[in-house]
């Protein structure tokens, strides 16, 4: 029976906090209050918006990202997940979420290289060599260079391990390969002059019917010879998303991370960042709904009189907490060494239906002035709120589809029946 009972309280989800995590949220409030203020008075920042990827694509927009990265960088605060020998504070993972939450609280501005910070830079410190790791850490952090993620094609659909992108091997030399097809839905792209890509190096591991085999991920020069890329101009009228082409592209052997055949592992490992990250993204939620209400209050505050809208604002904010504590739920298992599923896919899951439900809320908030789009002198928020009411469309194919992750989740977690075939 006592057995039972601990095995019970080390199934709870704790919320309280260390002191070294009280110690940690004090030290990043004191800086932000005494840094930020300052920065966004200099440099008239757009502050991001939730989703990461700011409401400003303009060139003035992102060197303002560079300068708040690095400012942020300079304290200490760019990666508080990466090692303490790469510029990182190695924070535990309630002081990840903390970190989040603060930022988010503060509205803080979207920092310039997102997926070389959460994504990129932590597969590089897992998987990489210290040569690779010395080449590529310190321009990732210090802002001096973007990076992208390449992984979708257009004949792959949603399923990742149908990728055909080739990277044979040069018979001739043995140091490098050529790289042949074509990637889609690559974001920022056009800013980035690095990659993490998956390609395919053995040809026949569809034909054998062991697509998962046979993909290895490569660090790719997108300066190099043979790559075009493409911006893709969404509904939001933005060009965040792109297709790049590959002709006889030449790639280092040094470039590849992990080894040959490897790159199904490096993928589920960087997509468990991605997912972790969207998840947590929640905390961004939640200060968007506190915005809207306040614009709503100084705009058209007889729309926070409707029942109707009242009604959708309160079931938007008890998902909202529920979705917390979700995602809280999933760190403690992290904590616990337990692997953080299906937690992480069901946040996911909310977090793009919450996004959209929000900017439709938003919208309808503001009436008429809910419309204005960016550009406009008496746009509310610079347009953030329709931008996000187009732009949030996109949550529910990013990180994993939407369909998928459903698919996922009723075989392996709740364990549907399968369809029955009709005779």
């Amino acid at each position: 029976m006592s057995q039972n009972r601990s095995l019970a309280r080390l199934r709870r989800v704790d919320f309280s906090l260390t002191a070294e995590d009280r110690a940690f949220g004090e030290e990043l409030r004191a800086w932000l209050d005494e840094h930020l203020e300052p920065f966004l008075a200099d440099t008239e920042t757009e502050v991001s918006d939730s989703s990461g990827t700011g409401g400003n694509s303009s060139a003035a927009s992102h060197q303002r990202r560079k300068a708040w990265q690095r400012l942020l960088n300079d304290g200490g605060w760019a990666a508080v997940h990466w090692p303490t020998e790469w510029g990182g504070r190695q924070t535990t993972p309630v002081q990840r979420l903390l970190y989040s939450e603060i930022m988010a609280e503060y509205r803080t501005p979207g920092i310039y290289n997102p997926n070389g910070i959460w994504q990129i830079g932590p597969m590089l410190i897992q998987w990489g060599t210290e040569e690779q790791k010395k080449r590529w850490l310190p321009s990732i952090i210090t802002a001096e260079d973007h990076w992208c993620q390449g992984f979708s094609e257009p004949d792959a659909g949603n399923d990742l391990a149908n990728l055909r992108t080739m990277a044979i091997l040069d018979d001739e030399n043995g140091d490098h390969y050529l790289v042949n097809g074509q990637k889609i839905w690559i974001s920022t792209a056009h800013l980035a002059r690095w990659g993490l890509f998956l390609f395919r190096t053995d040809p026949t591991a569809l034909e054998r019917g062991a697509k998962h085999e046979g993909i290895t991920a490569f660090i790719v020069d997108l300066e190099s010879s043979g790559i075009e890329r493409r911006p893709i101009r969404d509904m939001s009228g933005e060009e965040m998303f792109n297709e790049i082409y590959f002709t006889d592209v030449q790639v280092p052997v040094d470039n590849r991370l992990g080894g040959e055949g490897e790159g199904w592992l490096v993928a589920m490992s960087t997509l468990g960042h991605e997912r972790v990250g969207i998840a947590g993204q929640i905390t961004g939620l939640s200060a968007d709904l506190r915005a809207m209400i306040e614009a709503a209050r100084a705009l058209n505050p007889t729309a926070l009189e409707d029942e109707v809208l009242r009604d959708r604002l309160a079931r938007a904010w008890t998902e909202l907490e529920l979705t917390r504590l979700l995602v809280y739920r999933a760190l403690s298992k992290v904590i616990r060494g337990e692997k953080n599923w299906p937690e992480v896919p069901f946040s996911k899951l909310q977090f793009s239906m919450l996004a959209q439900t929000l900017a439709e809320i938003a919208v309808d908030l503001l009436g008429p002035l809910g419309l204005l789009a960016r550009g406009g002198a008496d746009a509310v928020d610079r347009g953030k709120w329709t931008r996000l009411y187009a732009f949030q469309r996109y949550s529910t194919i990013g990180g994993g589809s939407t369909e998928v992750q459903k698919d996922i989740i009723a075989d392996r977690a709740i364990k549907l029946p399968g369809r029955t075939r009709l005779s």
